[in-house]
Formats: C-alpha cells, structure tokens, sequence
C-alpha cells in the first residue's frame, strides 16, 4: 500500500467511532436498567462535552482527493446496513423471545435502537443516497426502510435541495415556526410531496406516476419487507416495536433538518423564481467531535453546493459566509425541542443573518406569507 493509502485509512479511522454504538445497544438490550440510558447519553452527552474539550475543525481536506484515496471512509457508510439490520432485528428477537423487561424498560430499548437508526443510519442513508454508484443508492434506500422513511431520498433530491430555503421546500424551517409544528407539517406533506416530484419527473419521459420506474413502489416495498421480518419475528408486538423506533429515528432527522436552515431564506426574483442556492443558506458548525459522529452533515452549505462530494471533503468557512451555529447539533436539536427557548436565541440571529446578507431588503413582507405570526413576549 502506498503511503497517501496509509495515510488515508488512518484519516478515517476516527469517524469509524459510530460503531461504539453497537456495544451501547448489545449492553441496553442484554442488561436493561441503567444501561438502556447510554445509548442517549453517548450521543447528547458525551458529544457535546467531547466537543467543549476538543474545539472546532477547521481543516479543509483537498476536495480534489480521489476516490481511491477515500476507500476506508466509504467502505463505513457500506457496512453500516447488515450492522443496523442486525441491531434493529436481532434486538426485537431477543425483546420477543428471551427478554423479560417491564414496559418502560423495551420501550427505552426502542428508543436508543431509534436514537441510533436516526443518528447514524439516516445520516449514513442521507450520504448513500447523493452517490453516483447504484450500489450506494441501494444500501441508502435500504437504510431508510429500515426506518420506514424510503420517500425522504425522492424529497430531498428531487425538492430539498432545489427549493432549500423557499416555500416549495417542505422541510426549510419557517421563521418563527416551533420545532413540533415543523415536524408534524413535514409528516404529513413530506410524501405528497415526494409523489408529485416524481410524477413530474416521469410526466417528463412520458410516463404515468403508476409505471414501475416510480422509485416510490420500491420505497413501499421495501418498508412491507422490514415490517413483514418484524412480523415474522415477533408477531404483532415486534411490528409496533420496529414502528416505534422508526418514529424515534424519523423525529431524530427532522429536528436535524430543523436545525440546518432555521429561518434561512433564498431572494425572491419574482416570476415564481428565486435566487441561486448559495453558502449563507445554511447554518453550519465546525465543532470536532459531532462531526465526526455525523460524518461532516454540519458542514452543510458546502453540501448544498457541492451534494455529490462525499463526506470527508466537504469544507468549512467562515462566519462571513456561512451562519454559524454556537455548538455542534445535538445540544442544537435539544434546544429546538424548546421552541420559546429557541427563538429566543435563534430570532435575532436570523434577523442579524438579513442584514448580513441581505442589507437592501427593508421589507420581508414577501416572505411573511410562509413565516407564522411572532407570539407575545418574543421581538
């Protein structure tokens, strides 16, 4: 092996740090009691304090890398679906058949498999799905049937990121929206959405949105094949188990997405056109240790301008260019859980974020059509 070979594969070594969750979840699902915390605690614990003693990254790896250099990092998002399949499965055998925990105790199992599957199994999806390599998009979309979410890959290609930051994008945060109200309004548009993306798609070769290239009959059964594994594992009681992790795993995600554009939003040109997507766009944080947790999501404008480019080489900037977050996303999304909490921190840094970058507009009233009214108490 070469020496930029070596190099690389001890580069990737640290972000292969999300496979200590598999030992927290064989801890929570043999032992019970206060192991079933770790999962939790790792993640919106440990993280952030690992983040306060470790500081930022602010390296940029040449984005230019070959992929052949770039083995290791992406050899970890392919492993990652039999380990998941394993957790998620093997976890419901032993709950059906051999475990003998009270209530509260399987349903706090669940949710660390959740917090888990959200995590690191949509975020590793989430990098599958950009790839050129069918192989990738496949392990993607298995991924999300995992979490019974396949039509997130059609709505955030095919909507997210050409819309990001305008009312057509279902999961951009509107300005003064409150975390639970965001989620709930993305549960129920988020699959209307991707279905009309991809019947304009096919509308384009001359197909109807019921011909069998519809990724969407793909998504759905794939999602009845994990349910029918569940079911065949531990009837009825495995299947609300598998679902309940499921939702754990989804809400995980869109408090993410929640967080990534907050109150971002792209001009408006008029003629039902917007201005290009540009790095202001998103709000990005370069903290150490969550990015490696999240393979470097929270480096996201530059994702947003570059989607194809896999996740070591994805850059960071400065504050003059991106909106920076004070903290890594998980005590982000912890915070967004607390929408008067929120807005108090975040309202005046959008509104700072406007005159950063939009100086000339004086009045966002073209914008109030897709924001929600200011509640009492908050400017």
């Amino acid at each position: 092996m070469n020496e930029a070979l070596a190099s690389a594969r001890l580069s990737a070594w640290p972000y292969w740090m999300t496979i200590t969750f598999v030992p927290l979840v064989v801890l929570a699902v043999t032992q019970g009691g206060w192991y079933i915390l770790l999962i939790p605690f790792y993640g919106w614990v440990l993280m952030p304090l690992l983040d306060m003693v470790l500081g930022k990254n602010l390296r940029n790896p040449d984005p230019e890398t070959p992929d052949k250099e770039l083995f290791w990092f992406r050899l970890l998002t392919w492993v990652w679906f039999p380990i998941q399949f394993c957790l998620v499965f093997g976890t419901l055998y032993y709950l059906s058949h051999f475990g003998s925990y009270r209530w509260y105790e399987v349903l706090g199992i669940m949710f660390g498999i959740g917090v888990t599957t959200g995590i690191v199994g949509i975020v590793y999806a989430h990098e599958l799905m950009h790839k050129a390599s069918r192989f990738e998009r496949h392990l993607g979309d298995l991924l999300l049937a995992l979490v019974l979410y396949g039509h997130f890959r059609t709505e955030h290609l095919l909507v997210h990121h050409p819309w990001v930051g305008t009312p057509r994008d279902t999961v951009t945060a509107r300005y003064n929206e409150g975390f639970h109200r965001a989620f709930f309004r993305i549960l129920w548009q988020g699959p209307g959405s991707a279905w009309r993306a991809e019947k304009a798609m096919l509308s384009r070769r001359n197909r109807s949105p019921f011909h069998r290239s519809n990724p969407i009959w793909k998504y759905l059964m794939l999602a009845m094949i994990m349910l029918a594994v569940a079911f065949a594992i531990g009837g009825w009681f495995a299947v609300g188990l598998f679902i309940f992790q499921a939702f754990i795993a989804i809400w995980q995600l869109e408090l993410t997405n929640y967080v990534e554009h907050y109150g971002l939003t792209r001009k408006y040109l008029g003629d039902g056109k917007y201005e290009p997507v540009a790095l202001h766009h998103s709000w990005d944080s370069a903290h150490h240790v969550s990015g490696l947790l999240l393979i470097n999501l929270q480096r996201h404008a530059d994702h947003h301008l570059n989607p194809m480019r896999r996740f070591p080489l994805l850059q960071i900037y400065d504050q003059s260019k991106v909106p920076q977050l004070p903290t890594g996303y998980p005590p982000m999304t912890f915070m967004a859980m607390i929408p008067p909490v929120w807005r108090r921190v975040f309202n005046p840094k959008v509104r700072a974020w406007r005159r950063q970058f939009y100086p000339e507009i004086e009045d966002w009233g073209p914008y109030k059509t897709w924001s929600y009214p200011m509640p009492k108490g908050v400017d």
